[in-house]
């Protein structure tokens, strides 16, 4: 596994990076101290103003290579990076997460053992800005078809897990430059329409969790996670009336307790409710989580009664398992 080939790589790593000063070294660092050393790690800085590309030029290692363009966004970054790349495999990195050291050789394997599987993933924790632990992942382990359940939720919860055979993304012709957001639960759920997926039932991502890293647009990632929704289910229509209802369950859960995240105020108070009115019209079972949503009305009445410093002061004494839920979207 550590021996490094002569030919082509055979994994291709790449990293968006775009002013992320404060992170890129760490994340950098997670890839070349991957036990797994035949990769190449390809870093697109997409424009950046900070010290970003000072920072990855001062490091020396013949695997990484640095290729910069006036900024495009991440989903561009990703696409140049993927036509750069040539190793049979791709895993992407976003700047600000990290991988734990056995990441790469544990994805390979898996997919080496089940030759039918494109598509490895791994499970992931969360970490805040100053790289401590925060809350752990979902873990969901679905192998084979996920198609159903990746519709559900966006269980690899971000762009940084997978390891997927290069072909197939070149075939699927990469990132939809053309979403502002659930841009990865797109690309999952691509390949997921036909091809198959392995876990590797370990933690092996850390997405580290910032004021940067959470969109304050959340009427544009409605309208991107629906979109996203609907191209899906045309492309497999047999699929049940009751898992679009899953779907849209957990994509409005997932925005009302993004609403219901820092900085409390009281539009997002109001935007909270729309959300959570919708959920329960999609939510079947609602009737039977009386305390999850007897804390997130209670959260939306105090954002939109209160004063802003009155209400930031009383919520961010709760805990902060009261807004996790299935990541739909990443950064």
């Amino acid at each position: 596994m550590n021996e490094i080939s002569h030919n082509y790589p055979r994994i291709s790593v790449i990293i968006p990076a775009y002013n992320s000063e404060n992170t890129i070294k760490a994340t950098i660092d997670s890839v070349l101290n991957q036990t797994f050393a035949d990769f190449e790690l390809i870093v697109i800085n997409d424009g950046s103003t900070d010290s970003t590309l000072d920072i990855v030029s001062q490091i020396q290692d013949s695997r990484l290579k640095v290729f910069s363009f006036e900024n495009a966004g991440g989903n561009v970054s990703r696409n140049r990076g993927l036509q750069k790349s040539v190793g049979e495999f791709v895993s992407f990195l976003d700047a600000d997460d990290i991988w734990t050291h056995h990441k790469l050789a544990s994805q390979l394997k898996a997919l080496q053992n089940n030759v039918d599987a494109k598509v490895a993933y791994s499970w992931t924790d969360y970490i805040g800005e100053n790289g401590k632990f925060l809350v752990a992942g979902n873990h969901v382990t679905v192998d084979g078809d996920v198609y159903e359940r990746l519709l559900v939720s966006n269980f690899l919860e971000n762009g940084s897990n997978p390891l997927i055979c290069r072909d197939i993304l070149l075939e699927l012709g990469g990132f939809d430059e053309s979403l502002v957001a659930a841009q990865d639960w797109d690309m999952w759920l691509r390949l997921a329409a036909k091809y198959a997926f392995i876990c590797v039932p370990e933690v092996q991502i850390l997405y580290r969790v910032s004021a940067n890293s959470l969109s304050s647009n959340l009427a544009r990632q409605e309208k991107a996670c629906l979109a996203v929704l609907e191209r899906a289910y045309y492309a497999r229509p047999l699929v049940s009336k009751n898992i679009w209802n899953l779907s849209l369950t957990n994509l409005y859960k997932y925005l009302v307790c993004k609403a219901l995240q820092k900085p409390f105020n009281r539009q997002k108070g109001i935007v909270a409710a729309k959300f959570l009115a919708l959920f329960f019209i999609h939510d079947y079972s609602r009737f039977k989580r009386g305390n999850f949503t007897v804390k997130l009305l209670s959260k939306i009445v105090l954002m939109v009664v209160l004063p802003v410093n009155l209400s930031t002061l009383l919520l961010t004494k709760e805990d902060t398992k009261t807004t996790k839920t299935l990541p739909l979207l990443s950064s």
